[in-house]
């Protein structure tokens, strides 16, 4: 089993790389494989609503976000981790989920989800509860922890002083690893994903 773990923080060895390492650490312990992609410091692209991606199965811009849509038969989790703007996350992350979900979110359903957050002090909240629409709205059930998902720090040595917000990513990597190795014993006696019949579409002027 794999769980991906993605950096939308714009410095590598972020606060943010700080929390999801904590998380990575925890998943490896209980024999969950790991993998951190970060996005790098490279603007990157918004969805266009182009549509071509519901008959390719791809981006039409091909970058990391087809990358990871290529790798998601191998991935049975998702965390994503992202520093704090202006109460939201990262612009740049924020655009690669809008892609690689509008692409590929029908074929994420019951893979397991989790979001982490990094500020110097406030907004945290907030940008949690935008991040975890992503895995709300695809039917990936979300991992969960002993409070919020946020570290609290200017730096990474400050982000490692945060020490209930380090425990805090380790409950969260080992809830993690509980779901899924529960979900793998589930579909081994038999028990496969729900099905949930032809989709249906509405707006609120028809």
């Amino acid at each position: 089993m794999k769980v991906l773990l993605i950096n939308g923080s714009p410095h590598q060895a972020s606060c943010t790389y700080t929390a999801l390492k904590e998380c990575a650490d925890s998943l490896k312990q209980e024999g969950i494989q790991t993998e951190i992609l970060w996005l790098g410091v490279l603007p990157v692209a918004g969805c266009i609503a182009c549509g071509s991606c519901k008959s390719t199965g791809r981006c039409f811009v091909d970058d990391q976000v087809n990358q990871v849509v290529e790798q998601l038969p191998q991935i049975d989790g998702i965390i994503v981790g992202s520093p704090v703007y202006y109460s939201a996350p990262a612009g740049q992350l924020v655009s690669f989920l809008d892609r690689l979900f509008y692409a590929a979110g029908r074929t994420m359903a019951m893979k397991a989800g989790a979001s982490v957050v990094s500020c110097r002090r406030g907004g945290a909240t907030a940008a949690f509860e935008q991040l975890n629409q992503y895995f709300l709205m695809n039917n990936m059930p979300l991992a969960p922890s002993r409070y919020w998902n946020q570290v609290h720090g200017n730096t990474p040595e400050e982000a490692r002083q945060d020490l209930e917000g380090l425990h805090t990513m380790r409950v969260l990597g080992k809830n993690m690893a509980f779901m899924l190795k529960a979900f793998q014993m589930a579909r081994a006696n038999g028990l496969s994903n729900p099905e949930y019949g032809e989709k249906v579409s509405t707006n609120f002027i028809r």
